[in-house]
């Protein structure tokens, strides 16, 4: 059977988003999830995930540039900036590139800090890590405080999922997985699970996810559980749960069969 990374995106987001990712992790129903370093109590939450994590779980770090967590180098980085906007300045070349490079070594030196290690991959919260000025800081925290660590496309044979979001972020992956190579540092060999959150039934995207991915792919997911301080900062939460309900039922491990996947 193919290989398949199922990563959780948004841990230490919120108490129960990181809750959510723990049980489902413990459960053998993930296999990765990446680090919102900004996030509350994140020493604590680091400590819960590694006392559940089983052997070979992969932790990442999940560069935060825009959402509604306080950056740790404020007010240098505004982080309420949505991603679109964030997009637009990066094709303009009009980027705070020592203050957004200075944020990215921050939320490094957090995780090392929380985790005692290096992160085993580093993605991007919305995205952001594909953007043209922000990659290379990316790229360049790699190569310093984890050369281990692989870097995650989001491109795969159907875009990166479901419609225009899935095309633009495939699109988007095109300059980091050439840049990442000139580094010598390993990408996915493709990615799935983008999908607009207010459209569609995840119970019925997710087998869609999965076909024709390769071996060792990258599916995102974002489980959770809705609590107060997940709707401070993120506007978009009804989802999480859905997601979650349906990676701990018996119709997800049905999925992976029969599209010949196993979590490894």
């Amino acid at each position: 059977m193919k290989r398949l990374i199922l990563c959780a995106d948004d841990y230490a987001l919120a108490p129960g988003v990181s809750r959510a990712i723990r049980n489902l992790a413990a459960a053998g129903r993930l296999n990765a999830t990446s680090v919102m370093t900004p996030g509350p109590n994140l020493s604590d939450e680091a400590a819960r995930l590694l006392a559940v994590a089983p052997p070979g779980f992969q932790i990442g770090l999940h560069v935060t540039l825009t959402g509604g967590l306080t950056p740790l180098t404020a007010p240098r980085v505004a982080f309420a900036e949505g991603i679109g906007s964030l997009l637009v300045r990066s094709h303009l070349r009009r980027l705070d590139r020592p203050a957004l490079a200075a944020e990215i070594e921050a939320q490094m030196a957090a995780f090392l800090a929380a985790f005692g290690h290096p992160p085993d991959f580093i993605d991007g919260h919305q995205h952001a890590h594909l953007l043209p000025g922000i990659r290379d800081l990316v790229v360049a925290a790699v190569d310093h405080h984890a050369p281990g660590a692989w870097i995650r496309q989001c491109s795969g044979p159907r875009g990166a999922g479901e419609g225009l979001k899935g095309r633009v972020i495939a699109g988007l992956s095109r300059g980091l997985k050439r840049l990442a190579a000139r580094h010598g540092i390993p990408t996915n060999p493709a990615f799935s699970g983008a999908y607009d959150f207010g459209r569609g039934e995840f119970a019925m995207l997710f087998p869609r996810f999965l076909d024709g991915l390769p071996d060792g792919a990258v599916v995102m997911v974002h489980p959770g559980e809705v609590d107060d301080a997940l709707k401070r900062v993120d506007p978009v939460h009804g989802p999480r749960e859905r997601e979650r309900d349906y990676l701990a039922g018996a119709a997800f491990p049905a999925a992976l069969a029969a599209a010949g996947f196993r979590l490894a």
